[in-house]
């Protein structure tokens, strides 16, 4: 089965719990929403190809873990396109979540949807250090002191290092997305950590680039929000040259943080290809 199959047959399965009796049926209606359709499901991906690549064999655990990686990011995209952070009116295309249900809704659906990523986890607990590893690398990612959680406060701080917001914000979940799927492998997670830490950094460089120079529809998203909200950015700190640079610069350091793996060259050619995939198609020729 390739990875896509199994990051949407699990995230199915995830989602479907809430739609068990008893659910309001409009907090069901927002989380489906915020999961369906799909993204570029990048984090999971990540987190599968590291289990490939250390020859894994305890699937149900890395789907588990994939899955509830991606069910985190969607409950951060919720909350940070509510109107106390971005007020974004598109996600994917589509209304976002608030803009299709209601503040309330979009509120519970992020925290549910947090709450349901452990349940997922939960399904396949064990007492194998490969399972505590996970869970404390996933549970890791998205609280204090350096999780989604944290990268999100900086953002109400006036002095802000932009590497260390990025690394929180965007570059943890990426880390827990390698580290938990060579865990989940038993392989060494922590030597893998390098690798999502920078290429975490490189996606959010990407992003603060499509925020100023993608167009809306190629995105998916409104752009020219973050000077508009005052938000940290790399094109902001260094100009989009400058970003451009340190976008080439973080992904040749993803690169060269692969352990010796069979499935480095595929690594690779996943990372590149999704910084083809960010990166406008107006600076795709720069960025090549």
């Amino acid at each position: 089965m390739d990875a896509g199959t199994r990051i949407e047959r699990a995230l199915q399965s995830a989602v479907a719990r809430s739609h068990a009796p008893g659910c309001p049926p409009g907090l069901a209606a927002a989380m489906r929403h915020a999961v369906f359709p799909r993204g570029a499901r990048v984090r999971p991906r990540l987190c599968l190809a590291v289990a490939t690549a250390c020859g894994e064999t305890d699937y149900a655990l890395t789907d588990a873990a994939a899955a509830a990686i991606e069910l985190l990011h969607c409950a951060s995209l919720v909350h940070d396109d509510l109107p106390c952070f971005d007020d974004a009116d598109m996600r994917r295309g589509r209304p976002s979540v608030h803009r299709a249900f209601g503040e309330p809704l979009a509120l519970l659906a992020g925290d549910a949807l947090i709450v349901l990523a452990f349940q997922t986890l939960a399904q396949v607990a064990c007492a194998s250090q490969s399972f505590a590893m996970v869970l404390r690398t996933i549970s890791g990612s998205v609280g204090v002191p350096a999780g989604i959680v944290a990268g999100q406060a900086w953002e109400c701080e006036s002095e802000v290092d932009l590497s260390h917001y990025h690394r929180a914000k965007t570059g943890a979940l990426f880390a827990a997305a390698a580290v938990a799927g060579a865990a989940a492998a038993g392989a060494n997670g922590l030597e893998w950590a390098a690798l999502g830490e920078r290429l975490g950094e490189a996606y959010q460089v990407a992003d603060d680039i499509r925020d100023a120079a993608a167009d809306p529809e190629e995105v998916g998203k409104p752009t020219g929000r973050d000077p508009l909200l005052g938000r940290p950015s790399a094109v902001g700190a260094l100009g989009l040259d400058g970003a451009l640079h340190r976008l080439h610069a973080l992904v040749a350091a993803a690169g060269e943080a692969i352990p010796p793996c069979s499935g480095g060259p595929a690594l690779r050619a996943l990372i590149l290809s999704e910084v083809k995939r960010l990166v406008p198609k107006t600076l795709a020729q720069s960025a090549a």
